[in-house]
């Protein structure tokens, strides 16, 4: 019942308005008014819309029903900002057959999210229900780019876009590794970005994120012209099935839009529905799309990439790694709830395989389990708790490869377990070869290993291969520069020499004007350029005092011993470098000294020169300026190692070095005019290239090996020569620091120079070193092979030279050279060399150590380690390698952490383990793990924790129960506790007495023989274990009875021999199951027919001896049954089934013939027969009790019985004849004196159904049917005919056509018209005959379409107070004879329309009756026997009427007083109600003006209490009470109250229990 609104009683007043809460929770409720009057209610939602999180581009709604009287108006609104209501972006529906209002979202947007309210609003209240919508963004919108390209011009957009072919490809052109890699990115996930980059060799990470940016952004917009949205890009999958997907979920602007799928920048074909002959091909579900890629292979890698319109959407990377499988996964055949294994092997490491249930894949859960071995070779796959939905094909898939195999699970077929879950198994189906898959393992990464070293020795190689057809090229190249170098000297050396003498006389004027300074040997110009030259030549510089230049001069800096220098690499170079000055330069450079390892510093200084090289540095502080005027390059030379010299200072010059002593000799100084001579320096622009000729120097700026071939000084005696030259000082320091004077020759180092040939090696390699890794403590051996076997070479070790020592060997072998370690240490580690002939080739020996453990510690900790449960356990082993090494306990494969129990310490070279207060549950195998970067390493050792056992287990066994013992066995103890189990301790107790018998300690054995029994009794044991850690909890066992009764089975039922008036003779078979003893006797009962009562035949203590009786206690005439029992020691068993029911009367005489033998009805399988049963004559034939009907073939001669059992019916039906078949019938009778003569049919009976002319069995048979044209048009007619008959159908006298289908099947014939046309109207014909005659019946089809309405409809008044109606006829009449018309009106006067013209079949008719004044309109339908048309209508058409005086006389009225005082017409009843029940009063009542009714429980009114329902409608006044409990016993009373008075009537409810 409904729960009325607060407001119902009219007369109720002072009611306010409120705001409640509806019945579905969340729905607000305000009501406008005060009081609602009956019959009305507030708004209320039945069903409130949901809660929506929705994903982006899905079509999402909100549904509401809603109630309330008159029906409330539903709007919606959004709590941020207003719904825009349009096709594209919201709707809002109602449908009236549902009665829901429907807000509608046909693509949810993100601007959509929003908290949305559904309103219900009538006059009389409002309600109200909030309801979220979420938007989860996915993919790529691009809504905002298209609110921007909306306001451009589409042709300047275009414009934006890249270029593209007409026909919409990409410029075939080969695809470049940058387009590459940015193709990749462009589609790759964040997380791939570093493992791309570190592919692809690129650093800057921070400018690539960069770049990336702004191509997505380019690309966004390119797309944008052809894609709405796009939801998923599923990058490259390989399944199961040997083919590999491409997946992109996505809307197109334009669904034909075309699309090219390209390989490395080409295009590659493909079919859009699958084809065999095609390699590459686009399935399209929807909105999805699906590139397949069948038949894998290795050319199938690359880079694949989805155009749409020539815009790339979406690119992915193929790589397909060279990996196989070396075993696959085989089939498993596992039990129910037990756990199955697949397991394979690879032929290349790696990290992780797919695995594949039923085309779906897999991952690590609690179902699935997948292992990876430590070699990545072997991969696991194990099912946990097999149940019968987990068999299936499994496959595994690695690279492009794949393999499968069927998982078979067998379900638990123990009868005790039927109808329950199977218990858990823990054994795992499909392992135990683990050793084998182990060993292929190996086997496989012993190739894998050896193939890669087979790959880098090609590869170097290759790489020697490419260095030595270098080094030819550049040793040709160094020739002929030499060559050309020495032709160009030859010709500059006349010009150099005249440069030479000009340059000393100028020096010689400028020598007066130089100046003195401190701490500085200047020697004259002659003998400073002299000298400059000769430095020059020697590669010497100056080092030990300061020595600077003047303007345009440049100091030099040498090396020792006639080293070369490369400045350009800077080894062992101090803090000293170059500086550059001058003015007007577009390049100086300076160039860094390196390390002098004594003397003092050097300087050189330049300024306002003509470009000539400033000098290099010396120790820490040497520097070097260049300069001069408007030259393009000055660089400064570094000088090598310097063990001394004295000081050196240049002069102006034309960019000649200034003149340095070069070891244990001073230099002087040197002076040049350049400013005099600056025409005449191109004759010494070639000086850079000379003087690196000579001292080996290389230029700063570049930093380049110069290739030219080097003067190497040799070590010679030194040849002492004199340098003249004015010198300002009195002395000068030679290099011990010992002052000469200056008139005295300097002695100066001259070296010999001896160029070294450079000729073409005629010996290589055949075989390189390789590098290779050595344990320490172990051997290592390097070997490298040379074509000739006369060559002698040398080792060296990071530069050294080594020789055989007492840990190095050094052999040779012909052309092999070995270098073989005996016992490698850590100084073993490095780089080594060997040299012959110019060749050289290069290994490096990496020295591993990894982690190993203490011998004796070992074997210590390998002993299992035995404790009692509480107790502790340590752990301790020592172990030694390269630190770090990473330490890991494992307690039976769980690695162990400090835990409560638990604690883990490390100490330098060992570490312990410590295990306090074990449980049994804690015992299993130790494991301590060690690693470091050179390997692992593991050590196992027992644990076992003793304790108490566990009980023994059931079920038991009995062995024996016989009455002299029992003997049973029994399961031993799940957990012994980690002891051997000492003894077993039995207990027994015989049921029913209340003490237990011990019976002692019986062995380990868990069997037992009791031989103190007695027959009959029952037994109980209690069984317990006992170990060294004591005794278990007992074991009871179910009651085992002493020599067990075990009685025979039943004998076979008894069998009749002999039946007389006076006698019965019965006999048996003796049962098969003795019960394991001798049967003894027999006991016979007997019982009359149709009774349930047996008694017996023999008295019971004398039992039957024999296994046959004579019963002659018999009732002539009566029918018995019998039964029989054995009897053996242990007493009778059960009784046989009854035997056949037997007459106590002598034997009969057989019956006679069976009289008038018929066939009834025959079929093609079937034959029915009839007869009469055979005459009785005394004494020659007796009464048939059965018959027996036989039949045989006509072609057989043997006769079959159709039915086993005698028939009591004189009727029987033949089955499973053969149609057509000829058959002999005959018929036996029988009766308990036996089976008489037989009756055979007068002639062989044929397998067909009686002859029969065609009819039709319907009663009523539709013979005219009407079809919409474009309809199918079907007819069925039944029919009977025998034999069958030829079916025939005609049209009009004449065959059907062939659109026409015919279907004749079991007596029904169908004609079918799938698609009828009016051509196909018509009157068909079906014709069924057969040889006894034949029947027809005729049917007319019309077909016809809805007609189309008539023409305009014209009126027209030719006879007064009459209208003629013509029209136009509708374009149907020609064609459809049935036509015809109707004709409605409609007058102003009734307002509806009425028929006045049916079945017209012109195009006129005349309606009389027409009254004037009123307008009149018609309508005219064109009807066939189809339809009707849409109506014609008429032009309104009115006669004008006379208007005459209407004259109305109004007789007066007397006001009827109505009014009356308050009256009950039916009053309240007494109620008696069950307590828990509803009672509901009720009384009628009438008063004018309308009463206030009041109604009172023991005078307290019940009109403001909520816990009653009181309703007034229409003077009929009701309370009802929900539920009626003890306090609702008492007086209710009704009062009503106008102001003509007042009246009562009252009742009284009584509650029961």
């Amino acid at each position: 019942m409904l729960k009325r609104s607060k407001v119902t009683d009219q007369t109720a007043t002072g009611q306010t308005a409120i705001r409640k809460k509806s019945k579905v929770p969340g729905v607000m409720i305000t009501q406008f008014m005060e009081e609602v009057p009956e019959g009305v209610s507030t708004p209320d939602f039945t069903r409130k819309p949901i809660a929506l999180t929705i994903q982006e581009g899905k079509f999402g709604f909100f549904k509401a029903k809603v109630v309330g009287t008159p029906i409330p108006t539903v709007t919606w609104s959004r709590a941020n900002g207003e719904i825009l209501f349009h096709p594209d972006l919201c709707l809002q529906k109602y449908d009236e057959a549902s009665q829901e209002h429907t807000l509608e979202f046909p693509k949810v947007a993100p601007e959509d999210a929003d908290t949305y309210k559904c309103y219900a609003t009538n006059e009389y209240g409002r309600a109200v229900c909030p309801v979220v919508l979420n938007v989860i963004e996915v993919g790529f919108s691009m809504t905002k780019e298209f609110q921007k390209i909306q306001g451009e011009d589409v042709a300047d957009f275009r414009k934006k876009l890249r270029k593209r072919n007409p026909d919409g490809t990409r410029e075939q052109k080969p695809m470049e590794p940058d387009d590459k890699v940015w193709e990749i990115l462009l589609s790759a996930d964040k997380k791939d970005y570093e493992k791309i980059c570190a592919e692809y060799n690129i650093t800057d990470f921070r400018g690539m994120l960069r770049k990336l940016n702004e191509m997505k952004k380019d690309r966004e917009k390119e797309i944008a012209e052809f894609v709405t949205h796009i939801r998923t890009l599923k990058h490259i999958e390989v399944n199961d099935n040997d083919c590999a997907t491409i997946e992109l979920d996505m809307d197109l602007k334009d669904p034909v839009s075309k699309m090219y799928l390209y390989k490395n920048g080409v295009m590659v074909p493909f079919s859009i529905e699958e084809c065999e002959g095609m390699k590459h091909n686009l399935k399209q579900v929807g909105k999805k799309y699906v590139f397949i890629i069948k038949n894998l292979s290795s050319e199938d890698a690359g880079l694949y990439s989805v155009d749409v319109e020539g815009v790339n959407v979406f690119s992915t990377n193929f790589k397909v790694p060279e990996v196989d499988f070396a075993v696959k996964i085989q089939e498993v055949k596992a039990q129910e709830r037990e756990d199955a294994l697949f397991q394979c092997v690879l032929t290349a490491p790696m990290n992780e395989i797919k695995w594949f249930f039923k085309s779906a894949p897999l991952s690590n859960s609690e179902k699935h389990e997948i292992i990876v071995s430590e070699d990545k070779l072997v991969h696991k796959l194990i099912v946990r708790d097999c149940i019968l939905l987990d068999a299936g094909i499994y496959a595994a898939v690695v690279g492009i490869k794949s393999c499968n195999a069927w998982l078979v699970v067998e379900a638990d077929k123990t009868p005790a377990n039927k109808g329950k879950k199977a218990a858990r198994k823990t054994t795992i189906a499909g392992g135990g070869n683990d050793e084998e898959l182990m060993k292929i393992a190996k086997e496989q990464q012993e190739r894998y290993e050896k193939e890669m070293k087979e790959k880098i020795e090609i590869a170097k190689r290759a790489q020697a291969e490419r260095e030595a057809a270098e080094a030819a090229a550049q040793a040709e190249a160094e020739a002929a520069r030499k060559l050309a170098a020495e032709a160009k000297a030859a010709d500059k050396a006349a010009a150099k020499a005249s440069a030479r003498s000009k340059r000393a006389e100028a020096a010689k004027d400028r020598a007066p004007r130089k100046t003195k300074k401190k701490d500085t040997s200047v020697a004259n110009g002659a003998r400073s350029t002299t000298d400059s030259a000769r430095s020059v030549d020697s590669a010497n510089g100056a080092s030990g005092a300061t020595g600077a230049g003047g303007p345009g001069e440049a100091g030099a800096v040498g090396n020792d011993g006639g080293k070369s220098a490369e400045a350009d690499k800077g080894l062992e170079s101090g803090p000293g470098g170059g500086a550059d000055g001058g003015k007007d330069r577009s390049d100086a450079r300076g160039q860094a000294g390196l390390k002098v390892q004594g003397g003092a510093e050097g300087v050189g200084v330049g300024s306002k020169g003509s470009g000539v090289p400033g000098g290099g540095a010396g120790d820490q502080v040497g520097g070097a300026e260049g300069g001069g005027k408007d030259r393009s390059d000055a660089r400064g030379e570094a000088g090598l190692k310097v063990q001394g010299g004295a000081e050196g200072v240049g002069g102006k010059g034309f960019g000649v070095p200034g003149g340095g002593a070069g070891d244990q000799v001073g230099g002087g100084e040197g002076e040049g005019l350049g400013d005099y001579y600056e025409e005449e320096y191109d004759s010494f622009e070639d000086d850079d290239e000379e003087f690196t000729k000579e001292g080996g120097e290389g230029e700063g700026g570049d930093g380049e090996k110069e290739e030219t071939p080097r003067k190497h000084m040799t070590d010679r005696p030194l040849v002492l020569d004199a340098a003249k030259g004015d010198n300002n000082d009195d002395k000068i320091r030679n290099q011990q620091g010992e002052k000469t004077e200056n008139n005295e020759k300097r002695p100066r180092k001259k070296y010999v120079e001896v160029e070294e040939p450079v000729a073409e090696p005629e010996v290589h390699f055949q075989a390189v070193l390789s590098d290779c890794k050595a344990l320490i403590g172990e051997a290592a051996q390097l070997e490298c092979k040379l074509s000739s076997e006369k060559s002698v070479g040398t080792w060296y070790k990071d530069g050294n030279e080594i020789k055989s020592s007492e840990g190095v060997t050094i052999s040779k072998e012909g052309g092999f050279h070995r270098l073989k370690i005996n016992k490698v240490t850590e100084d073993s580690a490095g780089k080594y060399k060997f040299e012959a002939d110019g060749r050289k080739t290069e290994a490096t020996i990496l020295v591993e150590d990894p982690p190993k453990f203490e011998t004796e510690d070992l074997e210590a900790f390998k002993t299992p380690v035995k404790v009692k449960k509480g107790q502790k356990a340590t752990f301790k082993l020592s172990y030694f390698g390269k630190e770090p090494i990473k330490v890991q306990w494992y307690l039976e494969g769980e690695e162990l952490s400090d835990e409560a129990n638990i604690k883990i310490e490390l100490y330098e070279g060992y570490s312990c383990l410590y295990l306090t207060k074990l449980q049994r549950k804690g015992a299993g195998e130790v494991k301590i793990k060690l690693k470091n970067e050179f390997g692992t390493l593991e050590a196992l050792s027992q644990l076992t924790v003793l304790d108490k056992p566990t009980p023994p287990m059931g079920p038991l066994e009995i062995v024996e129960a016989t009455g002299s013992a029992i003997e049973f066995k029994w399961r031993p103890p799940k957990d012994s506790g980690g002891c051997k189990i000492d003894n077993y301790i039995l207990e027994r107790q015989q049921i029913g007495r209340n003490t237990w018998k011990k019976i002692g300690p019986i062995g380990p054995e868990p069997t037992y023989k009791d031989s103190d029994v007695d027959h009959g009794k029952r037994y109980c044991y209690r069984i317990r274990v006992e170990t060294e850690m004591g005794t278990s909890e007992l074991m009871e066992t179910e009651d085992i009875q002493a020599g067990t009764k075990a009685y025979p089975g039943p004998p076979s039922a008894p069998k009749v021999i002999s039946a007389f008036r006076n006698c019965i003779k019965l006999s048996w078979s003796p049962p098969s199951d003795t019960g394991g003893s001798s049967i003894l006797g027999y006991n016979l009962e007997k019982r009359k027919s149709g009774s349930n009562l047996w008694g017996p035949v023999n008295p019971h203590n004398e039992m039957i001896r024999e296994k046959g009786y004579s019963f002659k206690d018999v009732i002539e005439g009566i029918a018995y049954e019998f039964r029989v029992s054995a009897i053996n020691t242990s007493g009778a068993g059960e009784f046989s089934a009854p035997s056949e029911c037997v007459f106590a009367r002598d034997p009969k005489k057989p019956p006679g013939k069976v009289i008038d033998l018929k066939v009834t009805d025959s079929t093609y399988t079937s034959l029915s027969l009839s007869w009469t049963q055979p005459k009785e004559i005394e004494g020659v034939q007796d009464e048939a009790k059965g018959y027996f009907v036989e039949m045989r073939p006509a072609e057989h001669t043997e006769w079959d019985r159709c039915n086993s059992n005698a028939i009591t019916m004189t009727f029987y039906t033949v089955r499973g004849m053969k149609s057509l078949g000829m058959y002999w019938v005959r018929v036996i009778a029988t009766n308990d004196g036996g089976e008489g003569p037989s009756q055979e049919l007068d002639n062989y009976v044929r397998a067909m159904p009686p002859p029969v002319r065609p009819r039709f069995t319907e009663a009523k048979i539709q013979s005219f049917m009407i079809v919409r044209a474009g309809n199918a048009a079907r007819f069925n007619i039944n029919f009977v005919a025998s034999p069958w008959p030829e079916v025939i159908w005609l049209k009009d006298g004449m065959p059907v056509s062939k659109k026409v289908t015919i279907s004749t099947a079991d007596g029904t014939s169908q004609l079918l018209i799938p698609s009828a046309e009016r051509s196909d109207g018509g009157i068909y014909t079906i014709i069924v005959k057969n040889v006894v005659g034949q029947e027809t019946f005729n049917i007319e089809i019309r077909v016809t379409d809805e007609p189309k309405p008539p023409g305009p409809v014209e009126l027209d008044e030719k006879v007064p107070g009459t209208v003629t109606i013509s029209w136009t006829p509708s374009p149907d009449e020609k064609r459809d004879d049935r036509l015809y018309y109707t004709v409605s009106k409609r007058d102003s006067h009734t307002q509806a329309w009425q028929t006045v013209g049916d079945r017209i079949f012109n195009n006129r008719f005349t309606v009389a009756n027409i009254v004037p004044g009123r307008e009149y309109q018609y309508r005219v339908y064109a009807k066939n026997d189809m339809a009707c048309s849409k109506p014609s209508e008429s032009p309104k058409w009115r006669i004008p009427a006379k208007k005459e005086k209407f004259i109305v006389n109004v007789r007066e009225s007397k006001m009827c007083n109505l009014q009356c005082p308050p009256k009950f017409l039916v009053p309240l009843k007494l109620h008696t109600a069950p307590e828990g029940y509803e009672c509901f009063m009720t009384c009628a009542l009438k008063g004018d003006p309308t009463p206030h009714v009041t109604w009172l429980y023991n005078n307290l009114s019940l009109n403001t209490n909520t816990n009653y329902f009181i309703s007034n409608t229409c003077g009929v006044c009701s309370l009802l009470i929900l539920r009626v409990g003890s306090k609702d016993t008492g007086e209710y009373k009704v009062v009503a109250e106008n102001a003509l008075g007042r009246a009562e009537c009252s009742t009284k409810l009584s509650v029961r229990e």
